[in-house]
């Protein structure tokens, strides 16, 4: 692995740690990029990579993402991450979980993990028997802030999707208008839902091509092959699955008004959104619009260690905030004529001190 400060995602992280655990097998990357408003909160991905930099990689940009994510949300949190170098297997034990909780309680609170891609609410109660700075994990009765982030970052996504159409469709209704899924798993799915409930058209596709068959057809909407969901003409494109799916030949081939969704880091690199602009294509940052997760396991955190309660209606009145500032980035970027990922990224360097 090459020097992290190298790396051209490197941006001034506070702290990239690299575990190692012999008897376990855990080989992980905590990345920290700020504690400005607060510990540096963000979840664990188990995946395999290729070549450990590409690891390296995600826990740089997905860090700095969560800085930006949890200050636009309004949260006293700075932005974290962690990836787990999984074995082509993706072999996963007991002793493995226990050693990553362990690196993460020997970081003294600096960094709070959580679910994400490859990990489940069960494997964050075997890391939380280890340390006390993990969120997400399960909850008792249905008004509790907490639990299955998935849901959550559904309904701000539902939510973005709907802001992005009154601003560029000038829209009220979803009735009708085409929106195409690209991910069906918890969080792409509870959106296509969401939008079915309101009439929206919906064209799915998902690596797991019979997933997305089956809610094609409990949702009345139509599949695809995972291969051509981006080029489908459509009002809104939604890519809910990995990110760098937006590059100059994936963007020269987009039929959208509209690209919206909760894949984390959707532009392969920055100068992409100014691509998506030029291209009068509306985007939606991807850290501002899917933070309905991190909105709810920041609740639970916070209530945790400070011994209070919280309610859900707490994180709905939260997440019922995305829009709003989805058309603050908006008018802005309406208004300088910089696009809004840049627009965003500005507003998000301010409040973290950078600025």
């Amino acid at each position: 692995m090459t020097a992290f400060w190298t790396e051209p995602d490197f941006d001034d992280h506070e702290m990239v740690h690299v575990v190692r655990d012999r008897k376990s097998g855990l080989t992980a990357i905590i990345a920290v990029h700020s504690t400005h408003l607060g510990p540096g909160a963000g979840g664990t991905r188990f995946w395999h990579y290729p070549e450990p930099k590409d690891g390296l990689r995600d826990a740089l940009r997905l860090s700095r993402g969560m800085s930006y994510k949890n200050a636009m949300a309004g949260l006293p949190m700075g932005g974290g991450k962690a990836v787990i170098l999984a074995d082509e297997a993706r072999t996963k034990t007991p002793e493995l979980l226990a050693a990553f909780g362990d690196a993460v309680e020997g970081l003294g609170g600096k960094y709070v993990t959580a679910e994400d891609v490859g990990i489940s609410e069960a494997d964050m109660v075997a890391v939380a028997k280890r340390t006390a700075h993990v969120s997400g994990l399960p909850v008792s009765g249905d008004d509790a802030a907490g639990g299955d982030p998935g849901p959550f970052t559904a309904m701000g996504i539902y939510l973005g999707i709907k802001a992005a159409v009154r601003h560029k469709l000038g829209k009220d209704s979803m009735s009708g208008v085409h929106v195409a899924v690209q991910g069906t798993g918890s969080v792409g799915g509870g959106m296509a839902r969401l939008l079915a409930k309101d009439g929206a058209k919906l064209t799915l596709a998902d690596i797991n091509a019979e997933r997305a068959a089956g809610l094609a057809a409990e949702l009345g909407g139509k599949s695809v092959d995972a291969g051509s969901i981006l080029t489908t003409p459509c009002d809104v494109l939604s890519p809910n699955a990995l990110g760098a799916i937006l590059d100059e030949t994936s963007i020269a081939a987009l039929d959208t008004a509209i690209v919206a969704g909760g894949a984390n880091n959707q532009l392969a690199r920055a100068h992409h959104g100014k691509i998506l602009f030029e291209r009068d294509i509306l985007f939606a940052p991807d850290y501002v619009i899917n933070a309905g997760g991190i909105i709810s396991v920041a609740t639970e955190y916070l209530a945790r260690r400070d011994g209070v309660s919280a309610g859900v209606e707490e994180v709905h009145k939260r997440i019922a905030t995305i829009p709003e500032k989805l058309e603050q980035v908006w008018a802005q970027s309406d208004d300088t004529g910089i696009s809004p990922d840049i627009v965003a990224d500005r507003m998000a360097q301010e409040l973290i001190g950078r600025g």
